[in-house]
């Protein structure tokens, strides 16, 4: 029975790693190619046309409650979290404020309790712990590329502290709230579409007219949009929707891993015993915090309908 179980649960480990393997590369991407001083124009530009491409493809518009909840969803999952954290990367050295979002996994796991009874089981607590120092001995004891020149500002340690219980709140709540039979491809499209439509006004008062985009940049933001946001939050919200949220933000932890792999390989980083001691770690937590996730029983009665129609 357990065999069965794990045949169940790893398919949707590996979905649900996409997304903070996507979200890594990010970092790259957008350090690289976009332009920085449009934080708002560059939130809206990379939401809103991702929502609108998973809306061409769900083909389905919210009904009854899901209007208010998309919007709800989109202001914490979209809005508030993209400016915050372009924010805090702007005010904080990159390794701090990466640190401060692996926290996000003990923030899932704390919220999922009272709100999904998702009771924290001890394998989880555990590798929650195992990768979070992992996270910060990666980071935070290379030594070299940790940017601690540049000082830690109460505004920026704010700004990813808020951005990082914003975001695990909606994502416990998306899972608390996609119980019906709606597609998870259609629930991500309405909150992508609700937070790109929320930042536009902000977007066009605090900074004028939309960044001139070179080609260089309008293939960053095709990256963005397309694998980074529209794959990687349909990946993501699959795996709150059938693994335990406990589960899910360990999961999470790849991302960090994926910015300093990507680092090393493509930017030419340093990758040393700390940064491989600290990978392992976070490796060996995610592992840790698996051997409790519990697959479900079968896919619900209201999701097989939609699948099968």
């Amino acid at each position: 029975m357990e065999t069965n179980r794990a045949r169940r649960t790893w398919p949707w480990l590996l979905v649900t790693a996409i997304a903070p393997i996507a979200w890594g590369s990010n970092y790259f991407v957008t350090r690289q190619f976009l332009p920085l001083d449009h934080p708002l124009w560059g939130a809206a530009l990379r939401a809103l046309p991702a929502g609108i491409l998973l809306v061409a493809v769900a083909r389905s518009r919210p009904r009854g409650a899901w209007w208010w909840k998309s919007l709800a969803l989109g202001a914490l999952n979209v809005s508030a979290f993209f400016v915050l954290i372009y924010l805090a990367s702007q005010l904080l050295p990159s390794s701090v404020a990466s640190t401060i979002m692996a926290s996000s996994a003990a923030a899932l796991m704390l919220l999922a309790w009272p709100l999904l009874a998702e009771r924290p089981r001890g394998f989880a607590i555990a590798g929650a712990a195992l990768g979070f120092g992992g996270v910060c001995v990666m980071l935070l004891g290379g030594g070299g590329s940790a940017g601690t020149d540049a000082g830690i500002r109460p505004l920026g340690v704010l700004a990813s502290l808020a951005a990082m219980l914003l975001s695990s709140l909606g994502f416990v709540l998306s899972k608390k709230w996609s119980t019906g039979g709606e597609s998870t491809l259609a629930t991500t499209s309405w909150q992508l579409v609700a937070g790109g439509l929320l930042l536009l006004p902000f977007a066009a008062l605090v900074e004028g007219a939309p960044p001139a985009l070179d080609a260089p940049a309008v293939a960053g933001f095709a990256y963005v949009t397309v694998v980074a946001t529209a794959v990687a939050f349909v990946a993501w919200f699959s795996g709150l929707r059938h693994l335990p949220a406990s589960t899910v933000g360990l999961i999470g932890l790849l991302n960090p891993v994926t910015g300093v792999l990507l680092g090393t390989l493509v930017a030419g980083e340093v990758f040393g015993p700390a940064q491989a001691l600290g990978t392992a770690l976070v490796l060996g937590g995610v592992m840790l915090g698996r051997a409790h996730a519990r697959a479900p029983g079968g896919p619900r009665a209201e999701e097989r309908i939609p699948a099968a129609r």
